[in-house]
């Protein structure tokens, strides 16, 4: 099934307006358009990745790289995207991080990837990804995840412990075992166009109180494609009934937590139980901050993950 594109919702606050897609399930066979091709993540400018379509484990992935030829004293990092989020929502913290490697990939039916032919699971999904590293020449890596990725970041750090250094998990929660945010903000979930607008909307407003952060989070905001009905579906159903919670004393290895204060689908609370069941975590609570904190406080984001995965630069 295709996104159709609506009429842009435009909200005004203060001097600013901000343009949420109005995106929807259906539409008549006159104005049904294609998903939009995902955009940069600088507005208006091509990606700095090298970007390719991989084939592995029977998926068509959209694979960006950073860096990965460039010598570094670090690992690349690996991240995993929230729900429905595309490669370009994330590229400005990947190329901040100059210091290192750094490879994404849009998931199955979201960005630029195709829609999933089968259902798959953090078991499986954790096996491509790591096909993926293999493909490159990547032994061990840093994962990250955000929100659902930060789901499949628990599992791939447990289910390949051996190729993974430290792991960081940014709004994020144990699975189906967390503790549940604002109902109508999950009830929402079951639609991702509006969901995506109701937290855009949400999420810019955190910012509103620094200019600066307020206009990166309006260009980062930009950048988000909505997924297929398809690939939105599957990736809800690939965590349905999963939990890392009785694994989590076992996952040995350095992690970060990071939690926005005000988050209303991912409350703080899941973020303290995660660092009180890894017996390596520290947590840091980004103040007044919701959900999408990596694009309403970058400057916060990506100083705290060079201290931790150990550069200064």
């Amino acid at each position: 099934m295709r996104a159709v594109r609506g009429a842009d919702r435009v909200i005004r606050f203060g001097d600013l307006d901000l343009r949420l897609p109005g995106w929807g399930l259906f539409g008549s066979a006159a104005n049904e358009r294609e998903r939009p091709r995902a955009r940069s993540g600088e507005p208006g400018g091509p990606l700095s990745a090298e970007v390719s379509f991989e084939k592995v484990d029977g998926l068509e992935l959209r694979v960006a790289r950073w860096r990965l030829d460039e010598p570094s004293d670090y690992p690349p990092l690996l991240f995993f995207n929230g729900i429905g989020a595309n490669i370009e929502a994330v590229a400005p913290l990947a190329e901040a991080l100059t210091e290192r490697g750094f490879i994404m990939f849009d998931m199955p039916g979201t960005g630029e990837s195709p829609d999933p032919v089968m259902p798959y699971n953090p078991f499986t999904m954790s096996w491509t990804a790591m096909g993926l590293l293999e493909r490159f020449g990547i032994p061990v890596v840093d994962v990250m995840g955000m929100s659902w990725g930060g789901l499949m970041a628990q599992h791939f750090a447990l289910q390949h412990a051996r190729h993974v250094r430290r792991v960081v998990l940014a709004a994020t929660s144990p699975g189906m075992l967390m503790i549940p945010g604002d109902p109508k903000m999950l009830a929402q979930m079951a639609d991702p166009y509006s969901a995506i607008n109701e937290m855009l909307l949400r999420e810019y407003l955190t910012a509103m109180d620094n200019a600066d952060e307020s206009k990166r989070a309006r260009n980062s905001i930009g950048n988000i494609t909505p997924p297929s009905s398809t690939g939105y579906f599957y990736q809800l159903m690939a965590l349905a009934g999963w939990t890392s919670l009785p694994a989590l004393p076992f996952l040995d290895k350095p992690v970060l937590v990071m939690m926005g204060e005000n988050d209303p689908v991912v409350p703080l609370s899941n973020g303290k139980l995660l660092a009180g069941m890894i017996p390596d975590a520290r947590l840091e609570v980004f103040e007044g901050a919701g959900h999408l904190f990596l694009m309403t406080h970058p400057d916060k984001s990506i100083g705290l993950l060079r201290e931790f995965l150990g550069s200064d630069a």
